[in-house]
């Protein structure tokens, strides 16, 4: 018991203990104070300060009551920004979770989407720097560099034009790796073969599009290019088209029919996307004869056509092609085209795939995590016409009314009046409501619930684009819209949707409460909570948001909407609608998180 023999008590030795304690403390927390104000300690302890938050919302009973109290406007703070790390994030496309799955046919390069319960309640914030995009046409060639701070694309294909550095922009020379020369050149060249003038094709398809200088070049032709890639190493390709202004989306042409209906493209371009046409006994090319039309064009430019050490895969390609009795146009170069028959297949009996014609049964316009077939769609199985050459040219085919509007009740009286009423409502948008519409502030345009796409018919002569998305547990009206020469997807929007952030000017939702019931019941399948953190996610700062529902269902949104940082203003409807609908007008902030730079 060697401390009994110290001169000095117990009792005076704690108090001198206890004075050493609390005056090192205060001198501790004078240090620490120094150090969150004056250096990067104090930024990246909040950013963990963040994070620690949004872990502590992944549990999902906590997440529930937070959820619940937002959407009853309980919660009067703002919903906590995202960590740093987290400006580009797509919950459905996130590589770290996806790279545990199968790789068998890219199957973890599709969409695999966490429960809402697993997905941290956040709002993304722009990257450092950001600022409001180049407005459209000039964003066609420039782009602001901090906008997307990703030089890989830039390193890698400087030297095929796709895109490079230049001062504070990205420039967009619009060429591609089988097009050098730019896209512009290589359209000229199948402008000899392709009615690519003059309407007959409107809607395309661009399969691996890169940063989208074909969908880019194609729009001065009056085509409309849907152009898609996966979340890929060389990051971000589809975030820099739509940052262009140029229609696209991620998808994966993997183990899943892609979220089209079918007969629905005039035109289905690749140009060295590199998808085994061939492989899985031909599964992908059959996928494309799905969503190409009768009559319509295949353009395949890059391996395997005339590609050294490819000529298996060439002549398979080519017998498939023959086997589908699609007639050669050309092959020039290392392009090659085909026009699809515009009658039903004239699939032979016997073929070297063993390719058959699909079950009458069969929908091959159902696309929503649908797997995909190794048959081949039927032409009879959807009723009307839609052959490149039947339907008119664009833009007569906006305004007449789609035979394939036939499939519902009445749908043909039903198309015409949603014209009508939409013309009506946009121009009430325009005149009213001090929205962009028709300005350069506004060029990529989202519409929620389209129906037959009455919205974006009314918006058509305005300098934008439309994606036009049908929920996938709606009437499939998708191919109506298609046939009107506009471009659209399929979505459930109890998920998030495959876009990067801050990818739209305007989302515009009519009966936004819609989208997440259950179809015949007053019960919703998700929370509008999260919609409207989904919905800020993809739009950009200073964006607008245009919803119209039931005055009790616009207060709701109106109390979500000051907690995801929007500032609102609700209106009443245009006077010659029926119905008890109001419509909110919002606008995001543009907030940042303090700069981690010094």
């Amino acid at each position: 018991m060697g401390h009994l023999s110290l001169p000095a008590s117990k009792r005076n030795a704690r108090q001198w203990k206890l004075l050493d304690i609390v005056t090192a403390s205060f001198f501790g927390l004078v240090i620490f104070f120094f150090l969150l104000v004056f250096t990067p300690l104090g930024d990246s302890l909040a950013a963990s300060g963040r994070q620690a938050l949004l872990l502590s919302t992944s549990d999902p009973r906590q997440r529930q009551r937070l959820v619940a109290l937002i959407g009853a406007g309980h919660h009067q703070k703002p919903i906590e920004s995202c960590p740093a790390d987290s400006v580009d994030h797509m919950p459905c496309e996130d590589p770290r979770r996806n790279s545990q799955l199968s790789r068998e046919m890219n199957f973890y390069r599709e969409r695999h989407c966490p429960l809402p319960d697993e997905t941290p309640l956040c709002l993304i914030p722009p990257p450092d720097g950001y600022k409001i995009p180049v407005r459209w046409p000039e964003s066609l060639s420039k782009i602001w560099h901090a906008n997307m701070p990703y030089n890989k694309i830039a390193d890698r294909k400087g030297h095929q034009g796709w895109m490079k550095e230049s001062g504070p922009y990205f420039t967009f020379p619009g060429g591609g790796t089988m097009f050098t020369e730019g896209a512009d050149k290589y359209i000229d060249k199948l402008k000899q073969y392709i009615p690519i003038n003059g309407g007959t094709l409107r809607t395309a398809l661009d399969m691996g599009c890169g940063v989208a200088s074909f969908g880019g070049s194609m729009l001065a032709e009056d085509i409309l290019t849907l152009s898609f890639a996966p979340r890929d190493s060389h990051k971000a390709q589809i975030q820099f088209a739509l940052e262009r202004g140029i229609p696209a989306f991620v998808a994966m042409l993997g183990t899943r029919r892609l979220p089209f209906p079918a007969f629905s493209f005039d035109f289905v371009h690749c140009s060295r996307c590199l998808i085994p046409f061939t492989a899985y006994n031909t599964t992908y090319f059959v996928e494309v004869d799905r969503l190409l039309r009768p009559g319509g064009y295949l353009v395949i430019s890059g391996p395997p056509v005339q590609w050294p050490k490819q000529d298996k895969e060439w002549a398979d390609l080519q017998a498939v092609a023959r086997a589908l009795c699609y007639e050669l146009i050309a092959v020039d170069g290392n392009t090659v085209i085909w026009k699809k028959p515009t009658g039903e297949s004239c699939l032979p009996n016997q073929n070297e795939f063993g390719l058959e014609l699909c079950d009458e049964s069969d929908d091959p316009s159902y696309a929503w995590y649908f797997k995909l077939k190794k048959c081949v769609s039927r032409t009879s199985s959807v009723k009307g016409e839609y052959s490149v050459g039947t339907i008119p040219k664009w833009p007569e085919r906006l305004k007449r009314t789609p035979s394939r509007a036939g499939f519902m009740k009445n749908g043909y009286d039903v198309f015409e009046a949603d014209t009508r009423r939409w013309s009506r409502r946009v121009a009430y948008y325009k005149k009213s409501l001090n929205v962009k519409l028709g300005t350069p502030a506004v060029r990529n345009i989202m519409d929620m619930n389209a129906f037959f796409g009455g919205f974006a018919a009314a918006v058509a002569s305005d300098p934008v684009w439309v994606m036009n998305v049908v929920p996938a547990r709606k009437p499939s009206t998708l191919g109506v819209i298609y046939d009107r020469g506009l471009i659209g997807v399929y979505h459930d929007w109890c998920e998030p949707f495959s876009t990067y952030p801050r990818t739209y000017d305007l989302i515009h939702v009519a009966g936004i409460e819609s989208l997440i019931r259950s179809p015949g019941l007053r019960k919703n399948r998700c929370s509008i909570v999260d919609l409207m953190v989904e919905m800020d996610r993809m739009l950009r700062p200073e964006g607008t948001v245009i919803i119209r529902d039931s005055p009790e269902v616009i207060d709701k949104v109106s109390r979500i909407a000051h907690a995801v940082r929007w500032t609102t203003a609700i209106h009443e409807k245009e006077p010659e609608s029926n119905g008890r609908e109001k419509i909110l007008v919002a606008t995001k902030n543009f907030w940042k998180l303090p700069s981690t730079s010094h």
